[in-house]
């Protein structure tokens, strides 16, 4: 009897040590007025969303003055019903290049700000993440404001990891940081001939089997959005965010040249945006295809699983293009 105990007991020890835990559902917030639709509030029901991280501003330098500055801070409309916000602030890497730049300086003002949001919409946090594309010249920049931010603050303090900041470790350095974000989109040159600069394989191909050797414990952050490359006369004009193919083929000032290209049959205003005849807009998105195939590549690239996959970003107008149960699908692939 006491032998079939210990079997038994053996078994449920096994199954439960081998239990698969599956990263949580996360994700970013990045528009300036948070204020959640009814379709945003069900996806972080029907999710089981414990974490939001909310951009709640940029830090950009002034063209004359040379001086870093806080730019289009986040508005609380409505008050966020999670408890665990994570504050984002992006920090261009030309703050992070000016020899003008004071670092214990920008680190403490930036700290007051989010402080400042914080205590005005009652909001606290125990995890802040930075997010800039820093290079190999303003490295030496950027991991001292993180030494700094990280001192004053007293918080969890994540990064965002860029592909090539992964596979150049050794040259950019690693933040000194209690984890990282693989930014796994944002991979190819904006162009009208090019590839998906969202998300190309190819291009990914040749940076994550460097994932195996980083030395920072990384979560994962893969994209939902679309946008359209505007261009005239062979001249980029601009980015058109959350543009789908969708949308162009229901206008009637566009047709299609092929499946992802669409032409101007007259001069219209679409969203504020002027398109003149004969304009054209590429759409470049991501397919729940593509989002498979991301996950599937990183677990076998990972040296660990990820806790949490963040999605960028939560907006009607991403979710609407895909299947309800798509966050799921994804989490299960890891």
């Amino acid at each position: 009897m006491k032998k079939n105990l210990l079997y038994l007991f053996s078994l449920l020890l096994l199954f439960s040590c081998n239990k698969k835990e599956e990263p949580v559902i996360s994700f970013y917030y990045w528009k300036t007025n948070y204020q959640l639709t009814a379709m945003e509030q069900e996806a972080i029901k029907e999710n089981n969303v414990q974490k939001i991280y909310i951009r709640y501003f940029d830090i950009d330098l002034d063209a004359k003055t040379k001086e870093a500055f806080p730019r289009t801070p986040i508005h609380f409309i409505q008050k966020p019903t999670i408890k665990n916000i994570v504050p984002v602030v992006y920090i261009k890497n030309e703050v992070m290049l000016a020899s003008s730049i004071v670092i214990d300086s920008l680190a403490q003002k930036t700290l007051d700000f989010i402080q400042i949001i914080n205590k005005t919409n009652q909001l606290s946090c125990n995890e802040i993440q930075i997010d800039c594309d820093w290079t190999l010249k303003s490295s030496e920049n950027y991991l001292a404001f993180i030494e700094s931010f990280k001192r004053i603050s007293h918080k969890k303090i994540s990064a965002t990891i860029r592909l090539h900041q992964v596979k150049y470790y050794k040259k950019t350095k690693v933040p000194n940081v209690h984890s990282g974000v693989l930014m796994y989109y944002n991979m190819g040159t904006i162009g009208l001939k090019s590839l998906n600069s969202i998300y190309d394989r190819t291009i990914a191909k040749p940076y994550i089997s460097s994932l195996k050797k980083y030395p920072l414990p990384l979560n994962v952050a893969l994209p939902l959005y679309a946008w359209g490359i505007h261009s005239r006369d062979n001249t980029i004009l601009g980015l058109r965010s959350k543009l789908t193919i969708d949308d162009l083929k229901a206008d009637i000032n566009f047709t299609a040249i092929d499946e992802k290209t669409f032409k101007a049959v007259q001069s219209n205003y679409r969203k504020g945006v002027f398109y003149k005849k004969e304009d054209i807009v590429k759409i470049e998105a991501i397919s729940a295809s593509d989002l498979k195939e991301m996950a599937t590549d990183l677990t076998d690239n990972l040296p660990q699983k990820p806790k949490e996959i963040i999605f960028y970003d939560l907006d009607e107008d991403n979710l609407k293009n895909y299947e309800k149960t798509i966050f799921k699908q994804i989490t299960d692939r890891f």
